[in-house]
């Protein structure tokens, strides 16, 4: 783990035992370290029937899962429920990031981990995804409390995971870690509108499966 000297951090009501939602490694990275060097029992769901193409899918969770059993962390892996997602989706293709098929696909992603955390224990579930500075954090937070809500005596830890150098350290550990680098959110209208941002500057569309954090000075 990190040499940096960390506070303390509590979760909600000083409970020990939290269900992080997981979208990848690289964002996951410095959550897990945080909880971790605060001695928090902590385990990581992974549902993200989001992201498009499968070949993508696979390979953010095995990174996720790799780093996991380095630290011996438990893994949870929920199922690919793609047909779901894109039936949730529908009516929403051409919606901008951030925008409410964003919403719609945290609430899915969410409601499924509340659900899991309430069939086995966890009082408390956390996700990831805040920690990326291209999504939107009250968005987030928003759809994470709301899912929580269905549940009695549940909370959402709405946590800043970017202040005191959060977001910095989300990437020395990628780098650290060679983990695979995603260039888009997930989606296939995320990868859509990406490339055609690419396009448009004249550089070449994503290469699934071929960039690493620390390759090339990324």
């Amino acid at each position: 783990m990190s040499d940096f000297e960390r506070p303390v951090l509590v979760p909600p009501a000083g409970h020990k035992k939290v269900l992080l939602h997981s979208c990848c490694a690289p964002c996951s990275g410095e959550v897990m370290e945080a909880m971790t060097a605060s001695g928090i029992d902590y385990t990581i769901f992974f549902y993200n029937p989001n992201i498009h193409p499968k070949e993508e899918y696979l390979l953010r969770k095995e990174e996720n899962i790799r780093f996991a059993e380095q630290h011996d962390v438990p893994f949870v892996d929920a199922d690919y429920d793609t047909v779901n997602w894109f039936k949730r989706a529908k009516g929403m293709e051409w919606e901008p990031e951030r925008g409410i098929r964003c919403t719609m696909c945290f609430d899915m992603r969410f409601e499924r981990t509340a659900l899991y955390a309430h069939e086995h224990g966890f009082p408390v579930i956390t996700s990831s995804l805040g920690i990326s500075r291209w999504k939107n954090m009250d968005q987030i937070n928003d759809c994470g409390e709301r899912a929580a809500s269905h549940y009695p005596d549940m909370t959402y830890w709405t946590f800043n995971w970017r202040k005191g150098g959060g977001a910095s350290r989300m990437i020395e550990i990628s780098k650290r870690e060679h983990f695979y680098q995603q260039e888009y959110c997930g989606c296939v209208y995320s990868l859509r509108d990406t490339n055609a941002h690419r396009v448009a500057q004249g550089r070449e569309e994503i290469r699934i499966g071929e960039l690493f954090y620390g390759d090339a000075d990324s």
